[in-house]
Parts: C-alpha cells; structure tokens; sequence
C-alpha cells in the first residue's frame, strides 16, 4: 500500500474508498443533503423533516430509510414517532463536512447587505 509523502499515513484501502463514495454518493442528492444538514441542526421525525425541507412525506421517509440504511442517520422510536438524528460521535466528520460546505456556499450566495449612503 503506497504511503502519502511525508505524512506516513497509508492510502486508505480500495474498499474504505468504496465505502466513502457510496457515503458521498448518496449526499449528492439535494434532498438528502437537506435532511442530513437539518438533522446536523438538531432530531427530528418525519413530518418536522418534510416541513423542513419541502418534500412529500413518502419521499423524505424513503431519503430517511437510504440514510439510515448506509450509517449516517440514526433513529428512536418515541411513542408512537420514529425521531431521527445524527450520531454525533459516529457521525462528527461528516457533520464537519457537510456543515462547512453546505454553510460556506450558503454565505456566499447570500444576497449582499444594502447599505446606505449617509445624507440620503
């Protein structure tokens, strides 16, 4: 396995960079990317979730599912609702990520402060 220069740190296997695509993969949906970034915010169930983010119930149920199903979501069930999260421990550096690069084009499309002249 061939060494970074200078760092000592091994290339990562083929496999944990299989595994890290499918994890990427299945941000590059908007939508998904929406949930993670609002569970990133704090839980939520289902119906808060599709408030949230604009979608139908069924689809953000399904997004949840393909989520949970690949590690980055959690949930508990609370009564009668499924509350979903993210693992802050497990979960920190995708979390990071998607923080950074989610908040960081935010701000840049932002719209620029008016500013007003003075005397007018």
């Amino acid at each position: 396995m061939a060494t970074a220069p200078g760092t000592g740190r091994p290339d990562p296997s083929p496999q944990v960079l299989t595994e890290a695509a499918a994890a990427f993969g299945l941000l590059a949906s908007p939508a998904r990317l929406h949930l993670v970034w609002a569970l990133a915010q704090g839980e939520s169930d289902v119906t808060g979730l599709a408030e949230r983010v604009g979608g139908a119930l069924p689809a953000v149920s399904q997004h949840l599912t393909k989520l949970k199903l690949a590690g980055l979501v959690r949930s508990r069930r609370e009564g009668r609702r499924q509350v979903y999260f993210v693992d802050a421990d497990e979960q920190a550096a995708l979390v990071d990520v998607v923080r950074l690069l989610v908040g960081r084009l935010a701000e840049e499309t932002a719209p620029a402060p008016v500013r007003r002249l003075r005397g007018l």
